[in-house]
C-alpha cells in the first residue's frame, strides 16, 4: 500500500495524485496541513512540506521531484505505454526543466501567492500566519499569470504535448498549478487560446475527475473549473 501525504490545494500535492493515477497506483490519502508542524509528520518529512509518499513501510520520498523519479525508475520502465519521461535523455531533460518551470518558477511568481492568501490563509490560525488576504501579493501574482499562461500556449502550439511529441510530466506540473488557479477564477484564459486548448485536454483525462469534484467549504469553484467544454 502506498501512503500519499498531501494537501488538497497545493499544486505540488496535486501534481502527485494525478501521476499516480495516470500509472494507476491506488494510494491511501492522509490530509497534512503543513503549517502545523506535526510531530508525527516532521519524523516522515523533517522538512514539514508535501506531498510525501511512503510505500509498504519503506523510506519515506518526499517532493514532488523526487517523486517523480520514483515513480519513472518503479514503474515507467515496466509500463512504457504509460511511461511520462522519454527514452532519449534530452528530452529527459526538457521534461524535467520544464517540470520544475512550473513548480517552482510558476507556483513562485503565480500560483503560489494565490494559494496562500486565498486559501491556506482561510484555514490557518492567525498565530501560524492566517488572516485577510494580502492584496498587493494578489496583484502581483496577477500581473504575471499572462506571462506563463502565453508560455504555456507557446509550448502547446509549438508542441504535441507541453514537454514534446508524448504527454509527460510536464503536462501534469503545469495542469496542477492552474487547476488551483482555475478553482479560484485566476486564470485569464481568454489570453491565449493555446493554453485553454491544452488544459481542455488535460482536465478531460480521467485522472483529473477527482480534482475536478473537489470543493473548499464555503468557497465556490469558477465557472470554468469543472466545465470540460470552457
Amino acid at each position: 500500500m502506498l501512503v500519499l501525504y498531501h494537501h488538497p490545494f497545493s499544486p505540488a500535492s496535486r501534481f502527485a495524485r494525478l501521476v499516480l493515477a495516470e500509472y494507476e497506483v491506488h494510494v491511501d490519502p492522509r490530509l497534512e496541513q503543513p503549517w502545523e508542524r506535526r510531530r508525527e509528520f516532521l519524523l516522515v518529512n523533517p522538512a514539514g512540506t508535501v506531498p510525501v509518499v511512503v510505500e509498504n513501510d519503506g523510506p519515506a520520498i518526499c517532493g514532488a521531484g523526487v517523486l517523480m523519479e520514483y515513480l519513472d525508475e518503479t514503474r515507467g520502465y515496466m509500463t512504457p505505454e504509460k511511461r511520462l519521461l522519454p527514452d532519449n535523455a534530452g528530452r529527459r531533460a526538457e521534461v524535467r526543466r520544464l517540470v520544475d518551470w512550473f513548480l517552482t518558477k510558476f507556483d513562485n511568481e503565480v500560483v503560489g501567492p494565490f494559494v496562500r492568501e486565498k486559501v491556506y490563509k482561510q484555514e490557518m490560525p492567525r498565530e501560524a500566519g492566517g488572516g485577510a488576504p494580502d492584496s498587493t501579493m494578489l496583484r502581483a501574482a496577477r500581473a504575471n499569470m499572462g506571462s506563463h499562461l502565453r508560455y504555456i500556449g507557446y509550448l502547446a502550439a509549438s508542441r504535441r504535448w507541453l514537454g514534446g511529441d508524448r504527454l509527460s510530466f510536464a503536462d501534469f506540473a503545469a495542469a496542477a498549478e492552474l487547476s488551483c488557479a482555475d478553482y479560484l477564477g485566476e486564470v485569464p484564459w481568454d489570453t491565449d487560446e493555446n493554453a485553454k486548448a491544452w488544459y481542455a485536454r488535460m482536465k478531460s483525462r480521467p485522472s483529473f475527475r477527482p480534482l475536478l469534484a473537489e470543493k473548499i467549504r464555503g468557497m465556490k469553484p469558477s465557472a470554468s473549473y469543472e466545465d470540460l467544454d470552457f
